[in-house]
């Protein structure tokens, strides 16, 4: 019995950190190294090397995906696995779990491999929702040289009586796949919002543009459309994007013409193409709009104009006080004194036009709790306070906006989800889910995308903020190897950091569609309670990862990772002797 995932070459107790960015396009016409998978007899006759390569023949361009599962299945067995064609082609991406290999009399071998279905792997490079609802997979094996005088190392082996789908390990997924992030303007066209899309590494450099546009003419993944929109209706591709050493061309059939909608798009796509530089030639319907640079296109529309360095900020016996870390920014608690009590968790934000957004949670009546919100110049001196107590509330989160529009934000209260304004008031969240025990919200830096833990499940939601309210789409649960979430934050565009359980308590990241995970903590000894991170960007280069949590009482922070104590908490009166000392507490960023 074996663990097919260990091919991934992350232990299961780990603190190390793997970006699943790539590095550098190659040439032209050339497949970096890593960018096919092995042919059926690279693992000559060893089992569980072919079936991890087996797993793995499906990654690449979707056109050949059956044909090379099929070079690994016995000839007599092919007819067994069903073609399709074009956009039918779907892989069904599974985590693995462990493999029993039997030996049989008739020298075969039977594999049943335990799996977690995560996701269908479409043409268009999204990871839609699994389908699939198999938590196993029994297939055998023979040898390829099976009554003939071939060795059997050089003849390797073939798959028998082989699943009727296209399977793809969730390492095969991080190993052949560049996860790429594409842009779609928001629902009121304020902002570009990221969706995480997945391109074969495969297809060669000069095709990079084609894809991404064919991406963006289809428009965005499912979940995300409710706070998005799409190019115009019966927009197409004219021919494949063109182009090479440093110059691009576009050329595009779209209805309207709209030269502010059309600058967006070039926005868009200069935002979706990452960081290949060069020249881009957008024509529509044949007529050549003004040459763009991608880089100087990118620097004159940041995707998050205000974002700034966070500064780090904590709880300590009742009031918020600044976090003193060696080569880091560390700032002034922007709320007057008097405003500054009686806390127990907090979210300070800042507004486009630079104004102060705190948004606390404070001790109310007999183990109650209201939600106390200010906003205007720093420092904060007048909260409003929420009208009703509540037994929990959890860490507010604000929306965040680019423009002056009235500051909203979403709290978890006494298992509910709620949005509330500048003056306080708590407005019911509708959402629809199995379970209406909501525990924890997070809310991406775009404002546009929010991560939910309900009923013991995470989930990632899309926010459309037309018409004054918070309206959130349909929640898609997230397939992950934690159980238990408790905690939940956005630690980069398509990265979640959350914290649950992987049979002791651990912080995984996990990729917004739930495929790609990574342990950044295990063995943490106690169930997290409160979890925040800063979520890096491409308008602030911060270090990745860095996120801070408590658990049992505890607060910590990463990179590097340790207890944060109280001589790190500034401002606060010196401790007399032979007096432990309180604990600071809820720690959490300024940005």
């Amino acid at each position: 019995m074996v663990l097919l995932g260990a091919g991934c070459g992350i232990p299961a107790a780990s603190d190390v950190r793997v970006d699943g960015k790539g590095g550098a396009a190659t040439e032209a016409g050339v497949i970096s190294r890593g960018s096919e998978p092995p042919t059926r007899t690279a693992s000559g006759s060893v089992n569980e090397t072919f079936v991890r390569n087996f797993l793995s023949a499906a990654a690449g361009e979707p056109d050949r995906a059956y044909e090379r599962v099929k070079a690994f299945i016995a000839p007599e067995d092919k007819i067994r696995l069903q073609d399709k064609k074009g956009s039918e082609v779907a892989l069904n991406v599974v985590r693995l779990g462990e493999a029993v290999y039997t030996d049989n009399r008739d020298r075969t071998t039977t594999v049943k491999i335990a799996v977690q279905q995560i996701g269908v792997l479409r043409t268009n490079g999204t990871l839609a929702p699994p389908v699939a609802t198999e938590t196993e997979y029994e297939f055998g094996l023979r040898s390829a040289a099976f009554n003939s005088d071939v060795n059997e190392d050089r003849a390797g082996l073939y798959i028998i009586n082989p699943p009727n789908v296209l399977l793809l390990s969730d390492t095969a997924l991080r190993q052949y796949y560049q996860d790429e992030t594409i842009y779609f303007w928001s629902s009121d066209r304020s902002r570009l919002v990221p969706d995480q899309r997945y391109r074969p590494q495969a297809v060669p450099v000069e095709r990079q543009v084609n894809e991404v546009v064919k991406w963006l003419v289809g428009g965005p993944s499912d979940w995300l459309r409710p706070g998005v929109v799409g190019l115009p209706d019966r927009t197409e591709l004219i021919n494949n994007a063109t182009g090479g050493n440093g110059r691009w061309e576009v050329n595009l059939d779209m209805s309207g013409d709209d030269q502010n909608g059309i600058d967006q798009l070039i926005t868009q796509i200069a935002w979706s193409l990452g960081d290949l530089t060069g020249q881009l030639e957008l024509k529509i319907r044949n007529n050549a709009q003004p040459v763009v640079e991608l880089g100087e296109r990118r620097d004159s529309q940041v995707l998050y104009p205000h974002a700034a360095s966070p500064q780090r900020f904590g709880v300590y016996d009742g009031a918020i006080h600044p976090l003193d870390f060696e080569g880091e920014p560390s700032g002034t608690v922007p709320l007057t004194p008097e405003v500054n009590r009686n806390v127990v968790s907090a979210s300070l934000g800042l507004a486009k036009d630079r104004r102060i957004l705190a948004a606390m949670v404070v001790a109310g009546s007999k183990n109650r709790y209201r939600l106390a919100v200010g906003t205007g110049a720093d420092p904060v001196s007048v909260l409003s306070r929420s009208g009703t107590e509540y037994s929990a509330i959890g860490r507010p989160v604000w929306l965040r906006t680019v423009d002056n529009r009235p500051s909203r934000g979403l709290v978890v209260a006494d298992g509910q989800l709620y949005r509330f304004d500048e003056a306080a008031r708590m407005y019911p969240v509708p959402l629809n889910l199995p379970s209406a025990g909501v525990t924890a919200v997070a809310a991406a830096l775009d404002g546009q995308r929010v991560a939910l833990i309900a009923g013991g499940r995470l989930y990632v939601a899309a926010v459309n903020l037309d018409g004054g309210g918070v309206s959130i789409g349909p929640p898609r649960e997230l397939v992950t190897s934690l159980t238990n979430p408790t905690a939940v934050d956005w630690g980069r565009e398509d990265q979640l950091v959350v914290a649950g359980s992987v049979g002791q308590p651990a912080i995984y990241e996990i990729s917004v569609d739930g495929a790609l995970e990574t342990p950044l903590k295990t063995e943490l000894g106690a169930k997290v309670t409160h979890l925040t991170a800063y979520p890096t960007n491409r308008s602030v280069r911060a270090p990745s990862g860095v996120y801070m949590y408590e658990a049992n009482g505890v607060a910590y922070r990463s990179s590097p990772f340790e207890r944060i104590e109280p001589g790190r908490v500034r401002d606060i009166a010196p401790v007399p002797t032979g007096v432990r000392p309180s604990n600071p507490s809820a720690p959490f960023f300024l940005y």
